[in-house]
């Protein structure tokens, strides 16, 4: 007799005409849902004959979350997504923040080892770094473990693979600024080491932009500060970055040197951070499709839970332009 299909959460969804993340209130008991919509929910589950299992059953054990930090708001946005939806497949979770200053990724996975945990969940790890080694996540995976990678990708490694496509996110955030009249345009990224920097730049010379139009440094505010002085002296009138933190840099630089933004130059970030719609000026930046990448990844884990093999092809997300104050026509 054949395996029945289990059911998802993006099938309940549908069913009950509501949004994933709908679904995943109710079935988490999270406040903010109707009572008419909960019942809806509850309905399409039934319907569906839709059962979370519990700690108690089949899927025993945590899954750990593996991030490199939490002071990066980006990060914690995949945390918070990828938690409401473990807890409302009943798969209880724990955040390893693995930082420069504190306990590294290695050491975190070698412990998750020795522990009961059933699932990882990796969010920019080692596989978004040319220089890392994955020998860990093997070992892991060898054991057992399913593992889901997010924004890094190993094809030698036995996991599923999610990721936002950099390729678009530059392409996007050039068409708008020429749009605006901009031809100097730089981009300003972290080290290229790491898998998602080096897509931008990919990505970006494809579009024509010569190789010094580029400037690589780290993924912090001083980063893009430094990056953006390099651009600027270079005569560029807008500036493409690699992230929101490096955004803000890229505004104080412009700021220090009595530049006005978006008057003067044009900053995009990437990500959409919370609170980037509240700085002065408000950030164009690119999205990442959080959820639906987090949706996702959390299937694909359940699945491996569940004893079905991953599919190592790296699925891409495509991202969002969200236009706001911080993009202008070229002076």
């Amino acid at each position: 007799m054949a395996p029945t299909k289990r059911t998802r959460m993006s099938d309940l969804a549908k069913v009950a005409g509501v949004s994933t993340a709908t679904v995943s209130r109710v079935l988490s008991g999270r406040p903010g849902v109707k009572e008419e919509t909960r019942r809806v929910v509850l309905d399409a589950m039934n319907e569906l004959g839709y059962a979370r299992e519990t700690a108690s059953g089949k899927r025993n054990g945590v899954v750990a979350v593996v991030v490199p930090e939490l002071s990066n708001p980006a990060f914690p946005a995949f945390v918070e997504e990828l938690d409401i939806l473990l807890f409302a497949a009943g798969q209880a979770n724990v955040v390893c923040p693995a930082g420069n200053s504190g306990t590294s990724e290695l050491q975190h996975l070698e412990t998750l080892q020795g522990l009961n945990v059933s699932g990882v969940i990796s969010v920019s790890g080692t596989p978004a770094d040319s220089l890392g080694s994955n020998e860990h996540y093997r070992r892991l995976i060898e054991s057992g473990v399913p593992t889901v990678f997010i924004n890094g990708y190993a094809p030698d490694l036995r996991g599923a693979f999610f990721s936002c496509s950099d390729v678009e996110a530059v392409s996007a955030s050039v068409t708008h600024l020429r749009t605006l009249g901009h031809e100097r345009i730089g981009l300003a990224i972290g080290s290229e080491r790491y898998l998602p920097a080096r897509r931008k730049a990919e990505g970006f010379e494809a579009l024509g932009f010569p190789r010094d139009s580029i400037a690589s440094t780290i993924f912090t505010v001083e980063g893009g500060q430094l990056a953006a002085a390099r651009l600027i002296d270079a005569g560029h009138t807008a500036v493409i970055c690699g992230s929101d933190i490096m955004a803000l840099g890229a505004i104080r630089e412009a700021r220090s040197r009595g530049l006005s933004v978006p008057g003067d130059l044009s900053v995009v970030g990437f990500d959409d951070s919370p609170l980037m719609a509240f700085t002065d000026p408000g950030l164009t930046t690119i999205r990442q499709p959080v959820r639906a990448m987090c949706e996702a990844a959390v299937t694909a884990l359940l699945e491996g839970l569940g004893g079905s093999p991953l599919d190592r092809s790296e699925l891409l997300f495509h991202p969002d332009l969200i236009i706001r104050n911080s993009t202008g026509p070229v002076s």
